[in-house]
């Protein structure tokens, strides 16, 4: 029987050779929001890795919108003439992969230290810069505080989504992915746990959904035909009285007429979450989206496994599945998993040796004679 994750898919208007992605992984490795040549070597590996469709990390929409020094942004020419440079001379190389790239906004989350460094706000003396909300809460103890939106101030943000979805679309991107979760800027709109404004943008779901999907839809009437339009949400907040699967189901039933998928993921909206971590913990919250929406649904969450991978479509949990920490650990995770599924990935030309049954069956022997 074919796999499932090595058929194609439709996002939208934009054809994907397969059902596998590389999710979105902030690098903190950019220079102002600018890529560099560690952006050309890490993405051009993702590029040939087997997923049929690349996302790139997280791109703020304006400065202020990073979270940390190191983050990539699209607010200025010289971030859109950085990253076309990159996108050009990986897509040389990359084949059919398709490429995207992730807008977003850190808000209260923004002006920290990269993980690897503590990943705590940047101290006094270490450039840090006034974050945003929807409210004027820290996100935690000892972070900054940020300023409240004012309601005259968003129609400016919304337009920062949509000059940055431009440059994007004239760099080369053809899928783009508006962050909605892990706690930033419009997550923290959308949850009770954090807005808590007393205007038309806080109070009831409909409220606290109204800008998030200003911006969705403003960048929707911007792109062109042929570009790809999803959206990324935390499923739950996994907190008592905060945001959950049925306020999901709503934000994207709301969203629907303008996106081509959803990317489910959760948390992030508070320090500290009651989260039980197992393998594919997200995938019943991407089944239920999927299920009461109807939109194309992309599970994302410890999945690591081709056999896990091939589960969840099998089941119809999930109409795609994107990987992080799988390939990073492994950036050919794609071949493996095609190996082991039965099927072909796309591969260089040059690698043609490694590719072939002889030094599969050569690899497979000399792993199972020096294995305890």
């Amino acid at each position: 029987m074919p796999s499932q994750l090595f058929s194609p898919i439709n996002l939208g208007p934009v054809e994907i050779g397969n059902r596998l992605a590389v999710a979105p992984m902030c690098m903190y490795s950019g220079v102002d929001g600018c890529a560099t040549d560690w952006h050309l070597q890490h993405l051009g590996q993702l590029g040939y890795s087997g997923a049929g469709l690349v996302m790139v990390e997280a791109s703020a929409v304006e400065r202020r919108g990073r979270i940390s020094h190191g983050c990539l942004g699209l607010y200025s020419d010289d971030n859109e003439a950085a990253m076309a440079q990159v996108l050009a001379r990986v897509q040389r190389v990359a084949g059919d992969t398709v490429f995207g790239v992730q807008l977003a906004h850190a808000g209260r989350k923004g002006s920290c230290h990269p993980p690897w460094l503590g990943g705590k706000p940047l101290a006094d003396g270490e450039d840090p810069w006034q974050t945003v909300s929807a409210v004027a809460d820290p996100f935690d103890e000892g972070w900054h505080s940020p300023l409240a939106l004012g309601r005259e101030e968003l129609p400016a943000l919304v337009d920062a989504y949509v000059q940055a979805a431009l440059r994007a679309v004239r760099i080369g991107f053809r899928v783009l992915e508006i962050h909605c979760a892990h706690g930033y800027l419009l997550h923290q709109f959308l949850s009770p746990l954090c807005n808590t404004r007393d205007d038309e943008f806080g109070g009831p779901l409909h409220q606290r959904m109204a800008f998030p999907l200003a911006v969705i839809r403003g960048v929707r009437q911007a792109l062109p035909g042929d570009v790809a339009l999803g959206i990324r949400v935390s499923a739950t907040d996994w907190l008592d009285g905060g945001w959950d699967i049925d306020d999901s189901i709503a934000f994207v039933n709301a969203a629907r007429d303008s996106i081509h998928y959803c990317c489910v993921s959760s948390a992030g909206i508070a320090a500290r979450s009651p989260i039980v971590i197992k393998p594919g913990f997200q995938v019943p919250f991407a089944a239920q989206i999927r299920k009461a929406t109807g939109v194309v649904t992309r599970a994302v969450g410890l999945i690591a496994d081709p056999r896990q991978a091939e589960g969840i479509l099998a089941r119809g949990e999930a109409d795609q599945i994107a990987l992080a920490r799988a390939f990073l650990d492994d950036p050919r995770w794609g071949w493996r998993a095609a190996d082991m599924l039965g099927e072909k990935a796309h591969f260089p030309a040059p690698y043609h040796m490694v590719r072939g049954k002889s030094w599969l069956k050569l690899r497979d022997e000399i792993n199972s004679e020096f294995t305890p």
